[in-house]
């Protein structure tokens, strides 16, 4: 990957943390395919569960809060999985340097919730007309109340 060997173990406790905490990061392909084999030994510790393999994932990751997730949250996922933890998917290439992205993320993640974008007046205007005619075919006239 064109760095030296302190470089890249920083760069590689660092990507594993991140995708252990997000659960999905996008990099480069080469990237994600090393990446893939050291999260799925964190995995795997996490999946042994015991202190000796906790304090292993400690001196890997660095992060307790990401070590605490990944042996409290995500080993339950994988208990009766044995391998495959994570999954590439091509995105693009790069503009700059034409390099193929890469998405990685953890198989059986929870999906988040995306928020929904707000409308311009003029869209809801035309939501609020295409609602009314759409019920009854005819705009809604209230009618007058007689005593």
């Amino acid at each position: 990957m064109g760095r030296t060997s302190s470089h890249r173990l920083a760069m590689m406790r660092n990507m594993v943390t991140s995708l252990i905490e997000h659960e999905r990061i996008e990099t480069t392909e080469a990237k994600a395919k090393e990446l893939r084999q050291e999260t799925e030994k964190m995995i795997t510790l996490a999946k042994k569960g015991d202190l000796h393999a906790r304090r292993q994932a400690l001196a890997f990751i660095r992060d307790k809060d990401v070590v605490y997730k990944l042996f409290e949250e995500i080993k339950n996922r994988y208990l009766d999985r044995n391998g495959g933890y994570t999954k590439i998917s091509k995105l693009r290439y790069r503009h700059g340097d034409a390099a193929p992205i890469s998405v990685i993320e953890l198989i059986g993640r929870v999906e988040e919730k995306k928020t929904k974008k707000k409308k311009g007046k003029a869209q809801e205007a035309l939501d609020k007309v295409k609602g009314l005619i759409s019920k009854d075919k005819e705009p809604k006239v209230e009618a007058e109340k007689t005593e």
